[in-house]
């Protein structure tokens, strides 16, 4: 008789067996539950004392809330309406409070005749619903409730979970309490649960046994039964994802490839020479790790982070130069066509001669650099796809288009990724496909990350760090203007734009919107924080008529975004790196790679639509070359709000590292790891990317060693069960993501 099976039975069965189609159904769509399991790890995302209430004075706008308050008042209202003319439409109002603040509930119509029996002053109960603003109050319009009968203690609060009160991530379609009691129903089964963790790891570090966790993180009695469930689920995160990561790391270790030496008077050697500069000791360092890493027989794979303009692109060309000399080709794949051609133009103006192999003039050690995008006209991919397959480009630069089946390389040694976040695990290995033997990986990113992120995000990748800026890039001031408070701030904005056109220097304006007719503005006006946000967003279009016609009027002003034709994109790229533009007014199409040095300022109109990692990506977009920078930071948001919080925090600081910390504290880790591109990331419940720096760090390092001894996991059935379910949801996300 095989036993296996039915360790695993409980938790795998599906909702829909347990608690009945219709509940199983909204759980499914509107919460991705679809197993007992599933259900078990939905923990409560705060609890409520029956003693202590939430605070209304807090509460969030447009989000569903739960909170427990007592009945203050309820009036009736009749009135007359269209359906009902002769005054027969009512209308219940009750004000529900909780000592730190009120809050008003409205029922409509048929609605109102059972919360006017039941919701009576002195009642007590949890209201769910969405919140809204009307008449310049709060309120829940037609908010579910379940009444706190303290007098019954079976019915009431003592069945969810003693004197603590589990509030459940909810939707509008079903509320906190509904999903605790579908929690009380499967409850049992949390004793069937598998333990990944290895018990060794578990006793040594004094966690309670898993079936334990969902248990007192479901019903806990204390605060304690709280944490210490915290501290073990915690850890079944961190391990899990730490142990899929090592096993990849593993995997890739072991996999063959071409060890790339890179020859002493060659290419890189030439290019070397031909630098203006010397190399700072930070791409010293850098590069030294990179070609250690080349000359092994296993494939390379490292993150290099650097702060804009610290000089990645040059350290990356120097290993994709290292690899040509050994007979190979290298890749560098860019996430736009805009950045694919900027990326092409410094390239081959970095190498000159060295980069027209087979060419007259070309030098003795030259090879060909090709740019290969999807909008090239039909006649120069051709080239370009023959160049690769024959070997004679020794460098290529592209977009996606160089991941479709039809380009094929003659040695491909090295493959770059620039903007990593852009592009999927997948991606990176259809890429990594293309060479006879796995080529080497190198990532850049110029998004500062945080070490636990990176380590929890790219936990595949070593990580290398450029933190040195290279001499002669000029400091950048940042100001917040208020347009709104000081209307003269943004005029005087304009006329520092001015001023720096006066002295010969050029300037970017960046929206957040193009502005034709395929922008929808209500899509725009649904991300309201407060009044200032019910205008669409700033766009490009109107912005930059407005300024030609107006305060910027008699300079040369034009326009970039994403939807023009990637001809007409270059051309402009083109006029203004030349310095036949004055200003550019874009959309975030600038944001990576683009290097003017002519361009010293920079205003962001409606700078609060953009995140803070994107607000300092931006930035480095001036104060390129030997005059100093400015960024200036237009919004309408009040002084007090979050958003204003936001970008004073960017004008205080130019230390990436320091804001991509902030951006995380204020965004959810999900937002920041579902960049990754990749489910597992976003699989996180309990465990805080940034606070939870030790532990991630420790279960890494157990993941490693347990990996090194035993990658099948042989006696570890509850850990290859969770891996199973992680790895999954990871498939499973990236093909919704197509």
């Amino acid at each position: 008789m095989d036993l296996v099976p039915a360790l695993e039975e409980p938790l795998k069965q599906p909702l829909k067996s347990v608690l009945g189609p219709a509940t199983a159904k909204v759980m499914a769509e509107h919460l991705g539950l679809h197993t007992v399991g599933d259900l078990l790890h939905h923990y409560p995302r705060r609890y409520e004392e029956r003693g202590q209430l939430t605070h209304l004075a807090d509460l969030p706008m447009d989000e569903h809330v739960t909170v427990v308050a007592m009945v203050a008042d309820a009036r009736l209202h009749t009135f007359a309406s269209a359906k009902a003319p002769r005054g027969k439409g009512q209308r219940l109002e009750v004000t529900i409070t909780d000592g730190s603040g009120r809050l008003q509930l409205v029922f409509f119509g048929n609605g109102v005749h059972k919360p006017h029996k039941e919701l009576l002053p002195g009642t007590r109960a949890m209201f769910a619903g969405k919140v809204s603003v009307f008449n310049r109050r709060l309120q829940l319009a037609h908010p579910a409730y379940e009444l706190l009968r303290g007098e019954d203690p079976a019915e009431s609060v003592e069945t969810w979970a003693g004197a603590l009160i589990p509030l459940y991530p909810a939707t509008a379609k079903l509320e906190s309490w509904k999903i605790g009691k579908a929690v009380q129903t499967v409850l049992p089964s949390a004793q069937e649960a598998l333990d990944p963790l290895p018990p060794a790891l578990r006793e040594g570090r004094g966690l309670i046994s898993l079936p334990e966790a969902l248990l007192k993180i479901h019903r806990p009695h204390t605060k304690a039964d709280i944490a210490a469930a915290r501290d073990r689920l915690k850890w079944d995160e961190a391990f899990v994802l730490q142990v899929a990561l090592a096993r990849r790391r593993h995997t890739d270790a072991l996999l063959p490839a071409v060890a790339r030496e890179p020859a002493p008077d060659g290419l890189l050697t030439a290019f070397d020479d031909r630098l203006p500069f010397t190399l700072t000791d930070g791409q010293r360092k850098v590069s030294k790790e990179i070609f250690d890493d080349l000359a092994t027989e296993h494939p390379m794979h490292r993150l290099l982070q650097g702060e804009v303009g610290s000089g990645k692109t040059l350290v990356a060309l120097r290993a994709m130069l290292a690899v040509v000399d050994t007979g190979g080709q290298a890749a560098m794949l860019a996430p736009t066509e805009v950045l694919a051609q900027q990326h092409h133009r410094s390239i081959t103006e970095m190498m000159g001669e060295l980069a027209e192999g087979g060419m007259l003039g070309g030098a003795e050690h030259a090879t060909k650099v090709v740019l290969l995008t999807g909008s090239m006209g039909t006649a120069a991919r051709r080239q370009a796809m023959l160049d690769l397959a024959t070997g004679e480009a020794g460098i290529v630069i592209g977009t996606h288009a160089l991941i479709e089946d039809k380009v094929q390389f003659h040695d491909l040694g090295l493959v770059v990724v620039d903007e990593q976040h852009r592009f999927g695990v997948e991606q990176r290995d259809a890429l990594r496909g293309k060479g006879k033997q796995p080529p080497h990986l190198l990532v850049m990113t110029a998004t500062p990350i945080p070490r636990t992120v990176a380590m929890t995000v790219f936990g595949d990748l070593e990580t290398s760090v450029l933190d040195q800026l290279p001499a002669g890039r000029s400091p950048i001031a940042t100001h917040v203007v208020p347009a709104a408070d000081k209307p003269h701030f943004l005029a005087r904005a304009w006329e520092r734009v001015r001023e720096e056109v006066g002295n010969g220097h050029q300037a970017y304006v960046v929206c957040p919107r193009i502005g034709d007719e395929e922008d929808d503005p209500k899509k725009a006006r649904k991300t309201a924080e407060d009044e200032a946000e019910k205008r669409p967003p700033l766009a490009v279009l109107e912005v930059a008529d407005h300024l030609a016609r107006g305060p910027l009027s008699g300079l040369t002003v034009e326009v970039l975004h994403g939807r023009m034709h990637p001809d007409d994109k270059d051309a402009v790229m083109r006029r203004f790196a030349a310095g036949d533009t004055h200003v550019l007014v874009a959309t975030t199409v600038i944001e990576v790679g683009v290097n003017v040095p002519n361009a010293t300022a920079m205003v962001i109109m409606d700078a609060d639509r953009f995140g803070v990692s994107q607000l300092h990506q931006l930035r480095g977009r001036v104060g390129r070359g030997s005059a100093p920078g400015l960024c200036l930071l237009v919004t309408e948001m009040p002084e007090a709000s979050p958003a204003r919080q936001r970008l004073t925090a960017v004008a205080s600081t130019l230390d990436g590292f320091e804001l991509s910390r902030l951006d995380l504290e204020q965004r959810r880790e999900g937002d920041v790891l579902g960049q990754a591109q990749s489910g597992a990331r976003s699989s996180l419940r309990v465990l805080a990317v940034i606070d939870d720096e030790e532990i991630i760090a420790e279960a890494r390092e157990e993941a490693t060693a347990l990996v090194a001894r035993d990658p099948e996991l042989t006696d570890l059935p509850g850990l290859r069960t969770a891996l199973d379910a992680l790895l999954d949801e990871e498939r499973e996300q990236y093909l919704e993501k197509g």
